[in-house]
């Protein structure tokens, strides 16, 4: 039943699609009649899920007449689907809500209205797909929704670049699938995922399978070095698409993986799987945080952020793999339920975050860090709101980042005991480069909050700015609430997790909500502990002691003094630090040997009245070494084979007839 209904609610989305191309012109009103009905489909969708997540019945399956004449169009709504329908329609019914305010400062409303509902429905039918070729199609149909959502504002060069990148980059991925699909089905084409479930494939086969889907859905999801498209087209949507790129849509990728290295090829997997997994997350989520932390535009360095959490969630699914074809099932239940967690996680808090950098940018024009300033005074709601979401990312307690990276660390700490010195060795490096990437991202986002929202205003736009309208106040709040809720409850998470980590490895993490005083014991109480609801009362009641000993015993006397200067007492909002300042110790240790980082300082000779100029030029190892060269080969084999397109037909019937030969040959020798 709740697979009908989640189906008929995709139906509604691809209809209200239909429905915005049609009335492009109706303005406003349209606006709000699209946001209005994606809010109520993706909440049924929601509640579908939740339904399901919670309940413990059985898979539901349902056959429709479409897509492969011979196995139609197949839906499934297990566990792990429902999870992961609850992640997509949390974070989609947000964005819709923040839209319904959002979207009317939208300059190109007819580029986004009608590809928003068919985004939706796309990501929600990549999850309920029970065969490959409707996954696939539904994943492509995904892919060209947000590219078009991306290619909105086209007419900014910048933009028209994103999407280019991101078109390329979102083939060569469905590519990669398409082949680890073909691969799964076998020379008998079982694309049901039910009869891949029950073939058997050879370990040779099984590794090329892995390898695909880390290209497929490692490249979607952000995963370095295939990241490249994601700092790039995040920024370029509109805030409210960037939120469900960032948030939700890298969600419906780890989705994809999860479901084939777990599901469809879940007997096959042998303990080396787990190398290329965790080393490419602990890579990704150090790189991450590293171009995230020197990035000066506030999208770009959440969009380098998601990279970063990608990292972190991968490395949580590669622990989950270790232990499981270790023989360890309990931690192996511990390190996908962190995995899992921190995939719900950072769908809150990144969704959060990119809604308060929406209201910035709506009320300033601006996402240059260096033209803001002093916004708490100006948007105090956003200010808080965005506050939750930056506690919440830089994993402080008592908040949801929190639990999950600790589980996370309890999975690292349990990694004496495996079998494989390969893993005895590599799991502590990377819960070192899982350590410094967490503290990385708090001197991130401390840059960020410290510059955008304290200080002095350094634009007239940023002192001119105004509180954002109640629709998108309202998103905001309720996620920064959620986030709160799952950080002092993670117990309660943690059960709802418990039938997907079950049907993915075959144990589960014991019951959290009957351990005392709503604690989490993720292994033993001997080996630790962790209480999100006693850090949250002891957080607050020594926060207001202090608020009433200063209001109680301080001096009432008013005293003014000016701040203090440095010695330069200058008003100008240009002597504050700069988000270069905050940068520059980390860029220094860690940017010229692994971003090639160059500083350009031009200082006038004395006498001299013009502008001292400092530059730094910041080069990304991945594009220069890896992109660069293979677009210049394209380039230049595309010039070389130009000249086939004028040739006479006498020519083009040669070249043929050569082609056909050929093929004849390569048959008649490889029969």
């Amino acid at each position: 039943m709740a697979t009908v209904l989640s189906l008929a609610a995709i139906a509604i989305l691809f209809a209200t699609s239909g429905i915005a191309v049609v009335m492009a012109r109706a303005g406003a009103r349209l606006t709000g009649f699209v946001y209005g009905v994606c809010l109520a489909a993706t909440t049924a969708l929601l509640a579908a899920g939740a339904v399901r997540l919670l309940s413990a019945g059985s898979a539901e399956t349902l056959v429709l007449p479409l897509g492969l004449p011979w196995i139609g169009a197949n839906f499934r709504l297990d566990a792990l689907s429902a999870l992961f329908l609850v992640i997509v329609n949390l974070g989609a019914a947000a964005a819709c809500l923040y839209a319904l305010g959002y979207g009317r400062h939208e300059t190109e409303p007819a580029r986004v209205l009608p590809f928003y509902p068919a985004f939706l429905a796309a990501m929600n039918l990549v999850v309920l797909a029970d065969d490959a070729f409707t996954f696939l199609l539904s994943w492509e149909s995904m892919s060209l929704a947000s590219w078009a959502l991306v290619m909105a504002h086209h007419r900014v060069a910048e933009n028209a670049h994103a999407g280019y990148v991101y078109l390329v980059m979102a083939s060569a991925g469905t590519l990669a699938l398409l082949l680890a699909f073909g691969l799964l089905a076998g020379p008998d084409g079982h694309y049901a995922f039910g009869a891949i479930r029950g073939a058997a494939i050879s370990p040779a086969i099984a590794a090329g399978v892995l390898f695909l889907v880390l290209i497929g859905a490692g490249s979607k999801a952000g995963l370095y070095p295939l990241h490249a498209w994601l700092p790039l087209a995040h920024p370029a949507a509109p805030s409210h698409v960037s939120a469900l790129m960032s948030g939700v849509m890298t969600k419906v990728a780890i989705y994809g993986f999860i479901r084939v290295v777990f599901d469809l090829a879940g007997a096959a997997p042998e303990w080396w799987w787990s190398l290329p997994v965790l080393a490419l997350g602990a890579v990704t989520a150090t790189m991450g945080i590293l171009y995230a932390t020197l990035q000066s535009d506030l999208k770009r360095l959440l969009a380098y952020s998601t990279v970063e959490n990608v990292g972190v969630v991968f490395i949580g699914l590669g622990l989950a793999l270790a232990f499981k074809t270790s023989g360890m099932p309990a931690v192996a239940a511990l390190a996908m339920t962190a995995g899992l967690f921190h995939a719900l996680n950072h769908s809150l808090f990144k969704s959060l975050l990119f809604f308060g950098a929406g209201s910035v940018l709506a009320a300033t024009g601006a996402r240059e860090l260096d033209k803001l300033g002093g916004l708490i005074h100006r948007m105090p709601h956003t200010a808080m709101a965005v506050l939750v979401g930056v506690v919440a990312i830089s994993a402080l307690p008592p908040l949801n980042g929190f639990a999950s990276e600790w589980l996370t660390f309890q999975a690292i700490l349990l990694s004496p005991d495996l079998p494989q010195w390969g893993l005895k060795i590599m799991v502590p490096a990377v819960g070192a480069l899982l350590a410094l990437s967490a503290a990385l991202v708090a001197a991130a986002f401390i840059k960020a909050y410290g510059i955008v929202f304290l200080g002095r205003p350094r634009s007239p736009a940023a002192g001119n700015a105004r509180e954002t309208d109640r629709f998108s106040r309202a998103a905001m709040f309720i996620l920064a609430g959620l986030c709160l809720a799952a950080g002092i409850l993670p117990g309660l998470v943690i059960d709802a997790l418990a039938p997907v980590v079950h049907d993915m490895i075959g144990a589960h993490m014991p019951t959290q909500s009957a351990i005392p005083w709503l604690s989490i014991v993720p292994v033993g109480e001997s080996r630790s502990s962790y209480n999100g609801l006693l850090v949250f009362i002891f957080i607050g009641i020594s926060a207001l002691a202090a608020v009433y000993g200063i209001h109680r015993f301080a001096s009432r006397a008013v005293r003014t003094a000016p701040a203090w200067d440095c010695g330069f007492p200058v008003a100008d909002p240009a002597t504050q630090y700069s988000a270069g300042s905050f940068s520059q110790p980390i860029r220094r240790v860690f940017a010229t040997p692994i971003f090639r980082a160059r500083e350009e300082v031009a200082m006038p000779p004395p006498g001299d009245l013009s502008l001292a100029r400092f530059n730094v030029h910041l080069s990304d190892v991945a594009w220069e070494t890896l992109y660069r060269p293979l677009a210049s080969a394209v380039d230049f084999a595309a010039m070389r084979l130009n000249h086939f397109q004028f040739l006479t037909i006498r020519r083009y019937l040669s070249l043929v007839f050569a082609a056909l030969v050929t093929l004849l040959l390569v048959l008649a020798i490889w029969s």
